[in-house]
């Protein structure tokens, strides 16, 4: 492996949820001002995914007063704190820049409860080596269970009101 790759994957976060563009998020994000740090918290619908590995960024889109702000942020800067997904949307494109043009209701996607489809923001993160096949161990013998007799079904056998069966 070459060494900017190390050097990627020794920098790179691990908690960053899975979420794809049209899904709505919270962002909490590190500011500063003055001597002082805060969170922040820029929620959002994710219109644009962009880059691979530690350069990988989200477009994140909200309305603020009847006007669109739009906010770019890297993944793996240590300014963003945390990123949690609030729901998830259907979309069949990677880029959702039509939503500029929409207003109101128009903004709003259709939810998505199947399996996400298309570039995702874990795109670029190192994969987890499979699990190494392990002998199976030595358990020990099941202990045979005795068998109870079936009960006989009814309406079958002697009847109460028969004398042939008494």
């Amino acid at each position: 492996m070459d060494q900017i790759r190390q050097l990627e994957l020794e920098n790179m976060k691990t908690g960053i949820p899975e979420f794809n563009a049209g899904d709505t998020v919270d962002v909490h994000y590190l500011i500063r001002e003055g001597d002082k740090e805060r969170i922040q918290v820029f929620t959002g619908t994710v219109i644009a995914i962009k880059g691979e590995g530690i350069r990988r960024s989200i477009l994140v889109r909200r309305l603020v007063a009847g006007e669109g702000v739009e906010r770019l942020f890297p993944l793996h800067s240590p300014r963003v704190h945390d990123i949690k997904v609030k729901s998830r949307g259907r979309a069949r494109r990677a880029k959702l820049y039509y939503l500029r043009d929409r207003v109101g209701k128009g903004v709003r996607l259709k939810a998505n409860f199947g399996k996400r489809k298309g570039p995702s923001s874990r795109r670029g993160l190192p994969v987890a080596p499979p699990p190494s096949p392990k002998a199976p161990e030595a358990s020990p013998p099941e202990a045979p269970v005795p068998e109870t007799p079936a009960p006989e079904p009814k309406g079958q056998g002697k009847e109460s009101g028969d004398p042939a069966g008494e």
